[in-house]
Protein backbone atom coordinates (compact mmCIF):
# COMPACT_ATOMS: atom_id res chain seq x y z
CA UNK A 1 0.00 0.00 0.00
CA UNK A 2 1.60 3.28 -1.14
CA UNK A 3 -0.46 5.65 0.97
CA UNK A 4 -1.35 4.90 4.56
CA UNK A 5 -1.75 7.07 7.61
CA UNK A 6 1.63 8.04 9.06
CA UNK A 7 2.70 8.68 12.62
CA UNK A 8 3.66 12.27 11.81
CA UNK A 9 0.11 12.95 10.59
CA UNK A 10 -1.44 11.40 13.71
CA UNK A 11 0.89 13.37 15.98
CA UNK A 12 0.26 16.69 14.23
CA UNK A 13 -3.51 16.25 14.23
CA UNK A 14 -3.51 15.10 17.88
CA UNK A 15 -1.41 18.08 18.94
CA UNK A 16 -3.65 20.47 16.98
CA UNK A 17 -6.56 19.11 19.03
CA UNK A 18 -4.48 19.66 22.20
CA UNK A 19 -4.84 16.00 23.19
CA UNK A 20 -2.30 13.82 24.90
CA UNK A 21 -1.52 10.35 23.57
CA UNK A 22 -3.49 8.90 26.49
CA UNK A 23 -6.55 11.06 25.73
CA UNK A 24 -6.54 10.00 22.09
CA UNK A 25 -6.04 6.36 23.09
CA UNK A 26 -9.02 6.43 25.44
CA UNK A 27 -11.28 7.83 22.70
CA UNK A 28 -10.52 4.91 20.36
CA UNK A 29 -10.11 2.20 23.03
CA UNK A 30 -6.42 1.44 22.57
CA UNK A 31 -3.47 1.90 24.89
CA UNK A 32 -1.35 5.02 25.05
CA UNK A 33 1.58 2.80 24.06
CA UNK A 34 -0.19 1.96 20.78
CA UNK A 35 -0.57 5.65 19.93
CA UNK A 36 3.08 6.24 20.87
CA UNK A 37 4.18 3.42 18.55
CA UNK A 38 2.15 4.85 15.66
CA UNK A 39 3.59 8.33 16.17
CA UNK A 40 7.18 7.06 16.30
CA UNK A 41 6.78 4.89 13.20
CA UNK A 42 7.09 1.59 15.09
CA UNK A 43 3.65 0.45 13.96
CA UNK A 44 0.46 1.42 12.16
CA UNK A 45 -3.14 1.55 13.34
CA UNK A 46 -5.24 -1.42 12.30
CA UNK A 47 -7.60 -0.64 9.42
CA UNK A 48 -10.58 -1.18 11.76
CA UNK A 49 -9.35 1.81 13.79
CA UNK A 50 -9.21 4.32 10.92
CA UNK A 51 -12.80 5.51 11.23
CA UNK A 52 -12.74 5.96 15.03
CA UNK A 53 -9.27 7.55 14.79
CA UNK A 54 -10.42 10.02 12.13
CA UNK A 55 -13.54 10.87 14.16
CA UNK A 56 -11.45 11.44 17.32
CA UNK A 57 -9.11 13.73 15.36
CA UNK A 58 -12.05 15.62 13.80
CA UNK A 59 -11.35 14.78 10.16
CA UNK A 60 -12.55 12.34 7.49
CA UNK A 61 -10.87 8.99 6.82
CA UNK A 62 -9.82 10.29 3.39
CA UNK A 63 -8.14 13.31 5.00
CA UNK A 64 -6.45 11.02 7.53
CA UNK A 65 -5.09 8.78 4.77
CA UNK A 66 -3.94 11.68 2.60
CA UNK A 67 -2.42 13.62 5.48
CA UNK A 68 -4.27 16.76 4.37
CA UNK A 69 -6.84 18.52 6.51
CA UNK A 70 -9.25 20.43 4.29
CA UNK A 71 -10.66 23.62 5.76
CA UNK A 72 -13.44 25.19 3.77
CA UNK A 73 -12.87 28.95 3.63
CA UNK A 74 -15.99 29.49 1.51
CA UNK A 75 -18.31 29.32 4.53
CA UNK A 76 -20.95 31.48 2.85
CA UNK A 77 -21.12 28.93 -0.01
CA UNK A 78 -20.71 31.53 -2.73
CA UNK A 79 -21.38 29.40 -5.81
CA UNK A 80 -19.06 31.57 -7.93
CA UNK A 81 -16.20 30.00 -5.95
CA UNK A 82 -17.21 26.46 -6.92
CA UNK A 83 -14.59 23.89 -7.82
CA UNK A 84 -14.95 21.09 -10.35
CA UNK A 85 -13.37 17.62 -10.23
CA UNK A 86 -13.37 14.93 -12.95
CA UNK A 87 -12.32 11.30 -12.43
CA UNK A 88 -9.84 10.22 -15.15
CA UNK A 89 -10.97 6.60 -14.78
CA UNK A 90 -14.78 6.77 -15.04
CA UNK A 91 -15.38 10.40 -16.08
CA UNK A 92 -17.50 11.17 -13.02
CA UNK A 93 -17.87 14.96 -12.61
CA UNK A 94 -18.17 16.43 -9.11
CA UNK A 95 -18.65 20.02 -7.95
CA UNK A 96 -17.97 21.53 -4.53
CA UNK A 97 -18.77 24.97 -3.16
CA UNK A 98 -15.43 25.21 -1.38
CA UNK A 99 -12.32 23.26 -0.49
CA UNK A 100 -12.94 19.52 -0.45
CA UNK A 101 -11.10 16.26 -0.58
CA UNK A 102 -12.78 14.34 -3.41
CA UNK A 103 -12.06 10.71 -4.22
CA UNK A 104 -13.37 8.49 -7.03
CA UNK A 105 -12.24 5.05 -8.29
CA UNK A 106 -9.61 4.95 -5.53
CA UNK A 107 -7.98 8.22 -6.67
CA UNK A 108 -7.90 11.54 -4.83
CA UNK A 109 -9.00 14.11 -7.40
CA UNK A 110 -7.38 17.54 -7.60
CA UNK A 111 -9.66 20.52 -8.31
CA UNK A 112 -9.56 21.45 -11.99
CA UNK A 113 -7.91 24.76 -12.84
CA UNK A 114 -9.86 26.62 -15.50
CA UNK A 115 -8.02 28.20 -18.40
CA UNK A 116 -9.39 31.03 -20.48
CA UNK A 117 -11.26 29.58 -23.45
CA UNK A 118 -9.03 29.43 -26.54
CA UNK A 119 -9.79 29.13 -30.26
CA UNK A 120 -10.29 25.36 -30.20
CA UNK A 121 -12.50 25.65 -27.11
CA UNK A 122 -14.21 28.98 -27.84
CA UNK A 123 -17.46 29.28 -25.91
CA UNK A 124 -20.23 31.18 -27.72
CA UNK A 125 -23.12 32.72 -25.79
CA UNK A 126 -26.32 33.89 -27.41
CA UNK A 127 -29.04 35.67 -25.45
CA UNK A 128 -32.49 34.19 -26.22
CA UNK A 129 -35.28 35.80 -24.18
CA UNK A 130 -34.69 34.78 -20.53
CA UNK A 131 -31.99 32.19 -21.36
CA UNK A 132 -28.44 31.92 -22.57
CA UNK A 133 -27.80 29.50 -25.43
CA UNK A 134 -24.22 28.26 -25.03
CA UNK A 135 -22.49 26.54 -27.94
CA UNK A 136 -18.96 25.22 -28.45
CA UNK A 137 -17.75 24.33 -31.94
CA UNK A 138 -15.85 21.24 -30.82
CA UNK A 139 -15.58 17.59 -31.93
CA UNK A 140 -18.00 15.31 -30.11
CA UNK A 141 -16.47 11.93 -30.92
CA UNK A 142 -16.15 9.06 -28.45
CA UNK A 143 -12.45 9.85 -28.08
CA UNK A 144 -12.61 13.67 -27.87
CA UNK A 145 -15.62 15.60 -26.62
CA UNK A 146 -17.00 18.26 -24.28
CA UNK A 147 -18.14 16.39 -21.17
CA UNK A 148 -20.12 19.17 -19.48
CA UNK A 149 -21.03 22.83 -19.62
CA UNK A 150 -21.77 24.73 -16.42
CA UNK A 151 -23.19 28.18 -15.84
CA UNK A 152 -22.18 29.69 -12.49
CA UNK A 153 -23.63 32.65 -10.59
CA UNK A 154 -23.13 33.67 -6.97
CA UNK A 155 -26.29 31.78 -5.97
CA UNK A 156 -26.40 28.68 -8.17
CA UNK A 157 -24.61 26.35 -10.56
CA UNK A 158 -26.51 25.12 -13.60
CA UNK A 159 -24.86 21.98 -14.92
CA UNK A 160 -25.49 20.12 -18.18
CA UNK A 161 -23.83 16.74 -18.80
CA UNK A 162 -22.99 16.14 -22.47
CA UNK A 163 -22.29 12.90 -24.31
CA UNK A 164 -20.18 11.91 -27.33
CA UNK A 165 -21.92 12.19 -30.70
CA UNK A 166 -24.33 14.77 -29.26
CA UNK A 167 -24.17 18.54 -29.63
CA UNK A 168 -21.83 20.67 -27.50
CA UNK A 169 -24.57 23.08 -26.47
CA UNK A 170 -26.84 23.89 -23.55
CA UNK A 171 -29.43 26.42 -22.40
CA UNK A 172 -29.24 28.20 -19.06
CA UNK A 173 -31.55 30.59 -17.23
CA UNK A 174 -30.25 34.14 -16.96
CA UNK A 175 -29.65 34.67 -13.27
CA UNK A 176 -26.66 36.89 -12.38
CA UNK A 177 -24.36 34.61 -14.39
CA UNK A 178 -20.67 35.22 -13.69
CA UNK A 179 -18.89 32.38 -15.55
CA UNK A 180 -19.51 29.73 -18.17
CA UNK A 181 -17.35 26.59 -17.92
CA UNK A 182 -16.79 23.80 -20.43
CA UNK A 183 -14.82 20.62 -19.79
CA UNK A 184 -12.98 18.90 -22.66
CA UNK A 185 -12.07 15.28 -21.87
CA UNK A 186 -8.61 15.77 -23.43
CA UNK A 187 -7.68 19.37 -22.68
CA UNK A 188 -9.36 20.16 -19.38
CA UNK A 189 -11.55 22.94 -18.04
CA UNK A 190 -12.14 26.22 -19.87
CA UNK A 191 -13.98 29.31 -18.69
CA UNK A 192 -15.26 32.65 -19.90
CA UNK A 193 -16.53 35.52 -17.82
CA UNK A 194 -20.00 36.70 -18.69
Amino acid sequence: MDKYVTGAVIKTLRENKKMTQEELASKIYVSGKAVSKWETGQGFPDISLLEPLARALGISVIELLSGEHISNVNRSSNMAKSSFYVCPVCGNAVRSTGSALVSCCGITLPPLEAEEADGEHAISIESVEDEYFVHIDHPMTKEHYISFIACVSDSEVQFVKLYPEGAAEARFKKNRVKYIYAYCNRHGLFRIKN
